[in-house]
């Protein structure tokens, strides 16, 4: 059983399937078991940031207190009206074992017969310490004891909450997307605001508090509100994030909206139901050089964006503004994703592992593709497709290439036997929508000429366009990326033949075995890696270039293709460590909103002169990824070593956001490298030839030295007779107990498997101001979950 991310394992991290009674309320529910001992116990919690149309809830491990389920959380009720910030609950619970718990920030849809049928419950923020809060001793309850909301354990961790029932739409103005064709206009800042839509109309109170202040019948978003835009139900939700230092995290829009500067990065999210019959007003101000001080600015026009535009999950829609006297002043560009949950699948509260990173898990070591890349690249001003003309002229190129063919089952396996933490591999869909491991977006065929043995033509094809068993029937070949530019070489007979052959490489006589063919599927990399080793998944998805081209062309629907890898990371992934990454900013997002348990790490090329330019400006530099990953919430960035080679202060900048922070690259293959990388205090750092560059003593997973470690520790209690969950419990006031056992596990961890000891953690500690980002990730401290979890039988078991 592993520590750190799975307490119990599959029970922990289960996204199970919705029932029919998964909206129901808490005073419906039923099976609960009545000849229970129970008792009544007063929770009582105090938050200062509760805003109206939000509600403070309870979610715990027993019935009473919902089962961990979102749906069936427990609403509190203010102590008095003059207390905003406390909240309580009388409820009562069973006293036969520990009762654990947490709190949530929610807005809760109650039925109203026109928009919601059944109730909805939003899950806004919420405590994702490891550990939950835990009642062990029952007794008379003489007062109740007070706690803060996110505040327990000596540590602060509060996040954003996930998708259950709701849709998110995010509207993203970025590459000056606004253009004013009126000479008096031109130059002029403007302050922007959105507001959703109700396109339905009706007299009905409840239709129109759906949509707030604003419905289609009104005038055009001239706001009369003082502060923060939200209604009693604070339904829908508007929220906004710039990226830049100040202004990264969503909060709620002012009530002239946000101003918009040159170059600025803009993101508006918007949660809505029903998103079909929700149309989103884009209204545009500005202050006159005539307006005295404390005057509001004026309204200089509008912009309708209607859901027929937004029917792909994401693009681009350009609409007209128009003033007041409906004439068409100019237009604005709007790039769109549309956010879904998955469907027919819920995530639970027990825990989540979407910020949790321990203080020693630094330096550690990732497999690139497995043991490596195993096609190097080559560009040329000429198209190449001779591999006999690549090896005469570039014989070195032969011998850097990885011993074991890249992202198989026996390059991932390789790896984890030379000491890997983690491997990282690259995860697309087939045809028939079977999530495969594969680089590239692109196959090749090799077709020869009939009067000309040695020639080949090489005929493209992409992995998304043939289905599971046509992929394993083609010959393991790679293909070009872009036969005019970047050549990989292609056929294994080509590259290893001769080189590999006179070395005795294990591959070359292996290649007929199952574990070294290309194009395994995710579920069975899930299923036959050692469960201590970790995995970086990386998504592909197509990046559109600076030059407006994209790396693929008509992609699957982004929603069906990110439900159907992660629902089989949630059904198998088990206990294992897990962390997803992507190029794509828009991918990291849904990803993190999609479920609740596993981190995202936003991959950045940053400043490069090896590889074109993205257009999304957040993915050109690091400090914009530093902005978004913590808009986001995610756990933290994978930057291009050669960006951090060319200003290493900007690890530290990433580490003082709050985020863990990897790296990968060509620069990375090289023993000195990492060792610099490592003492810089990378988290972990992503090369080839792991049996090479490995400086470990012992070749084994920090995860499987934890876990040993654990193991050991359980014995020594054990034959001492001392109830470790008891002492657990009873000492986690003060925090002492686990950070003395994480100390433990991390002394064992560096005698068992580093030459060198662990470099300590630069990072942030302390909890951060807002709730977005509260909390240290890099100073995590160990919780008891991490250590002393309970078991939890999986279904196969």
């Amino acid at each position: 059983m592993l520590d750190g991310w799975h307490n119990g394992g599959e029970g922990i991290m289960q996204c199970e399937m919705a029932n029919d009674n998964i909206l129901s309320s808490h005073n419906s529910r039923n099976g609960m078991d009545t000849s229970r001992p129970m008792q009544q116990w007063t929770f009582h919690v105090t938050a200062s940031n509760v805003v109206k149309g939000e509600t403070m809830c309870i979610t715990g491990s027993c019935p009473e207190l919902g089962s961990w389920k979102s749906s069936a959380v427990v609403p509190m009720t203010r102590l008095s009206p003059e207390e905003d910030s406390d909240w309580t609950v009388t409820l009562l619970v069973p006293t036969g074992e520990p009762l654990e718990y947490r709190y949530a920030i929610c807005v809760i849809l109650e039925p109203d017969g026109v928009r919601h049928q059944t109730r909805h419950v939003i899950i806004r923020r919420w405590e994702t310490n490891v550990v939950p809060r835990i009642l062990k001793e029952f007794g008379p309850q003489q007062a109740p004891i007070i706690d803060e909301f996110g505040h327990f354990d000596h540590y602060q961790r509060v996040d954003r909450g996930w998708l259950t029932t709701q849709t998110v739409i995010q509207l993203k103005l970025y590459n000056n997307p606004i253009q004013m064709w009126k000479s008096k206009l031109q130059g002029v800042k403007l302050f922007i605001k959105v507001t959703p839509v109700n396109l339905t109309r009706s007299n009905s109170s409840a239709e129109n508090m759906y949509v707030g202040e604003n419905n289609l019948d009104e005038s055009l978003g001239i706001d009369t509100q003082d502060g923060p835009q939200h209604s009693d139900s604070n339904w829908p939700i508007t929220e906004v994030a710039v990226m830049n230092p100040e202004e990264s995290e969503f909060k709620l829009q002012n009530q002239f909206g946000v101003p918009y500067n040159k170059d600025d990065v803009v993101n508006f999210m918007v949660s809505v139901h029903n998103p079909d019959m929700v149309a989103y007003l884009m209204d545009f101000y500005a202050y006159s050089n005539r307006m005295s001080d404390g005057d509001p600015p004026y309204h200089v026009g509008f912009s309708y964006i209607l859901p027929i535009t937004l029917k792909q999950s994401f693009g681009q829609t350009i609409v007209p503004i128009t003033n007041t006297n409906q004439r068409p002043i100019g237009q604005v560009s709007v790039e769109y994703v549309v956010i879904n949950p998955i469907p027919g699948y819920w995530c639970d509260m027990s825990t989540s592992f979407t910020r949790h990173w321990k203080q020693n898990w630094l330096g550690l070591d990732v497999g690139h593709r497995g043991l490596g890349n195993s096609f190097k690249k080559f560009k040329t001003k000429d198209s190449i497709n001779n591999i006999f003309t690549l090896r005469n002229c570039f014989p070195f190129l032969f011998y850097s290439c990885a011993e074991v063919r890249e992202n198989t089952i026996a390059s991932l396996k390789t790896a984890a036997s030379f000491g890997a933490d983690f491997v990282e591999f690259d995860v697309q869909l087939s045809k028939d929508l079977v999530p495969v491991i594969y680089h590239d977006f692109h196959v090749c065929i090799s077709m020869k000429r009939k009067n000309d043995a040695n020639e080949m033509e090489m005929l493209q094809l992409p992995v998304k366009e043939l289905t599971l068993a046509q992929l394993h029937l083609l010959k393991d070949l790679s293909y070009p990326q872009s036969i005019s530019k970047v050549l990989h070489f292609c056929e294994k007979e080509e590259v290893y033949h001769l080189a590999e052959s006179q070395e005795k490489c294990q591959m070359i006589f292996d290649e007929d075995l199952e574990e070294h063919q290309p194009f395994p599927t995710l579920q069975q990399v899930l299923e036959v890696l050692d469960p201590h080793v970790g995995f970086n998944i990386e998504i592909k998805w197509t990046m559109q270039l600076k030059d407006g081209t994209y790396e693929l062309n008509h992609p699957f629907d982004i929603n069906m293709y990110l439900d159907t890898v992660l629902t089989a990371v949630l059904q198998h992934g088990g206990s294992r460590k897990i962390v997803f990454s992507c190029f794509h900013p828009d991918i990291c997002t849904m990803i993190r909103l999609k479920q609740n348990k596993y981190p995202v790490m936003f991959l950045t090329q940053g400043v490069t002169e090896k590889y074109p330019m993205y257009n999304d400006p957040i993915c050109q530099t690091i400090p914009m990824a530093i902005h978004y990953a913590v808009s986001a919430n995610i756990l933290g960035i994978n930057v291009h070593t050669e960006d951090i080679l060319r200003d290493s202060s900007q690890v530290k900048l990433a580490k003082d956001a709050g985020l863990v922070i990897f790296c990968w690259g060509d620069d990375n293959n090289d023993a000195s490298t990492i060792k610099h990388l490592k003492e810089l205090g990378l988290h972990a750092v992503i090369y080839d030839k792991m049996d090479q560059y490995n400086s470990k003593e012992v070749k084994e997973s920090i995860f499987l030295v934890e876990a040993r470690a654990q193991k050991e520790i359980r014995k020594i209690a054990s034959d001492a007779s001392i109830d470790l969950p008891e002492m657990a419990t009873h000492q986690q006031a003060n925090g002492k107990y686990k950070r003395d056992l994480d100390s433990t596990i991390s002394s064992m961890s560096n005698m068992s498997s580093s030459s060198t000891p662990l470099w300590h953690s630069n990072g942030v500690s302390g909890g951060l101001a807002t709730a977005g980002r509260s909390g240290s990730v890099n100073g995590a401290p160990a919780s008891s979950s991490d250590t002393w979890s309970k078991p939890t039988l999986s279904a196969k078991e």
